[in-house]
């Protein structure tokens, strides 16, 4: 029943490392914890129930064996009244049968009382135990979230300059590169290309020049 406190000193003592070191995962393993737990108070729960309800039955039992007694002795008071001795010889008689029994079920309801108030300070402790194992189970599994979310981006940044991705991205920054310097290339030569049509284009200007100035003096037009 009360295996309950081994199982928290388990959890306590263990924490995050030892269940992340068993290739468990913290959030599920907590949270089944606690649900044990829970089951443990609903058990105590119950048997604290019965030890009540046992306690209250003796205590009536008591209670009424008592009352048996005071009314025997009563009766008897009255029988030596009426000058009956008889009748008070046996009913005196009857109440030390009856006292017996009444002193033994007090006995009882007083062991069942002294068990159902350990069971309450038990249960008492159990509750307060699991409200503290709550709290702590709360920060394990935000520090176990934080873990793997720092784990995971971890390993994306050190797999970024290897993976595909990256590689194709250097591969067409070089292409860039080569388009760039064809176009370049093209240019340099669409510009030679120009420098040479000016020449020629100069050197046909100036051979019209000369057979103009050849003609006029053909014709004495100079």
């Amino acid at each position: 029943m009360f295996q309950f406190f081994k199982r928290v000193k388990t959890v306590v003592s263990s924490e995050l490392n030892s269940m992340l070191d068993r290739a468990e995962d913290p959030v599920k393993m907590l949270d089944q914890f606690m649900r044990d737990m829970e089951s443990d108070i609903r058990e105590v729960e119950s048997a604290v129930a019965k030890q009540i309800a046992n306690e209250k039955m003796l205590k009536r039992k008591s209670d009424d064996a008592q009352a048996i007694v005071d009314k025997r002795l009563a009766q008897a008071e009255k029988a030596i009244e009426a000058g009956n001795e008889d009748l008070a010889r046996r009913a005196l008689a009857d109440k030390n049968e009856q006292e017996q029994t009444a002193v033994s079920l007090r006995e009882s309801w007083e062991r069942a009382k002294q068990d159902a108030d350990q069971l309450r300070e038990k249960l008492d402790e159990m509750k307060k135990e699991y409200q503290q194992m709550q709290l702590k189970k709360d920060s394990l599994k935000a520090r176990a979230e934080s873990a793997k979310t720092r784990t995971k981006m971890n390993r994306t940044m050190s797999s970024i300059g290897n993976d595909a991705s990256k590689q194709g991205f250097q591969r067409m920054e070089e292409k860039v590169l080569q388009f760039e310097a064809e176009a370049d290339t093209s240019d340099d030569l669409s510009a030679a290309s120009r420098s040479l049509d000016d020449e020629l284009d100069a050197l046909s200007s100036h051979d019209v020049d000369d057979e103009l100035a050849a003609l006029k003096k053909k014709l004495g037009k100079e």
